[in-house]
């Protein structure tokens, strides 16, 4: 796909959720409150529980434009750290929120101004104190490496037109034996690329989604394992919401590109003496070394 296609469908994508933001934004100002920009009953708030909404501000609510229900399925614990990718009007960043408590903290990425100001303005009226809201896009996340325990999303992965550097990211922020616990939209494995372009001409941004097969092998090549992919709902001919969770192994280390300085090798400063240190913040000492494939571990 060339720079200036990826470049013009990211643009439509950024609208259609400015779009809708402001929607949210100028219906409040209305007698009854703001309107909901659902598509249809495939997607949007109607696949929440109603003493979910109901504990929201009516803005989150509304501001709903996914496929499913992550946080119902993610199984938030008490303490963790969550990413929301796409985070939208904050919905499933709320919720995340009140699943992992005051010593826990949910983040929402997204790279829509409107959306996130209105997310910011929702967070506001919940009261709530353990959110974050950055701006950026999901194939470049702006957080360190290891640092997340689950990352979400609502129907928004199969918006980009970069899915590898999607998966790369996120196995890059999670922590060793972190997880993921995601909605999506995803094809059946006979569907050509033109086919899914059709059925997303009628029920919104969905023209890019990947088949089940497709969806796996891309997982896996970013280094999850455990992978399980599960229908929920069909939303057009041979698409659904899926359900999608997998794991980052224990094991796991983080490969990048560590910065070279004058008196550093194998990745850390000071290489092999008393005084030695990571060149890169985010990595320890021995998981420098290991990603450089140093044979230097004294």
């Amino acid at each position: 796909m060339s720079e200036q296609t990826t470049t013009d469908l990211r643009e439509t994508v950024r609208q259609r959720y400015a779009t809708a933001a402001l929607k949210v934004t100028d219906g409040n100002a209305a007698c009854c409150g703001p309107e909901p920009v659902e598509i249809d009953d495939n997607f949007g708030s109607t696949l929440y529980a109603a003493d979910e909404r109901d504990a929201l501000p009516a803005e989150a609510v509304a501001a709903s434009l996914g496929c499913g229900n992550p946080t119902a399925v993610a199984e938030l614990r008490e303490g963790e750290r969550v990413l929301d990718l796409g985070s939208g009007g904050g919905i499933d960043v709320l919720l995340s929120a009140r699943r992992v408590g005051p010593t826990g903290r949910a983040y929402g990425l997204d790279m829509t101004d409107e959306m996130l100001a209105l997310a910011l303005a929702n967070a506001a009226k919940a009261g709530a104190t353990n959110v974050e809201f950055l701006k950026g896009t999901i194939e470049a996340v702006p957080l360190p490496a290891n640092t997340i325990d689950v990352v979400i999303s609502n129907c928004v992965i199969n918006l980009s037109t970069d899915k590898p550097a999607v998966f790369a990211e996120t196995f890059r922020v999670l922590k060793p034996g972190g997880r993921i616990g995601v909605s999506d939209v995803v094809a059946d494995d006979t569907l050509s690329t033109e086919q899914r372009a059709e059925r997303g001409d009628y029920v919104g941004c969905i023209a890019g989604a990947l088949s089940f097969a497709e969806y796996r092998a891309g997982l896996e090549a970013a280094g999850f394992t455990d992978i399980e992919i599960t229908a929920t709902h069909q939303v057009a001919d041979g698409m659904h919401s899926a359900i999608v969770r997998a794991t980052k192994p224990v094991a796991a280390v983080v490969r990048t590109e560590v910065p070279e300085s004058a008196d550093g090798c194998c990745g850390v400063n000071a290489c092999c003496t008393p005084t030695e240190t990571s060149a890169d913040p985010a990595l320890s000492v021995t998981e420098a070394k290991d990603a450089s494939g140093c044979g230097c571990q004294g």
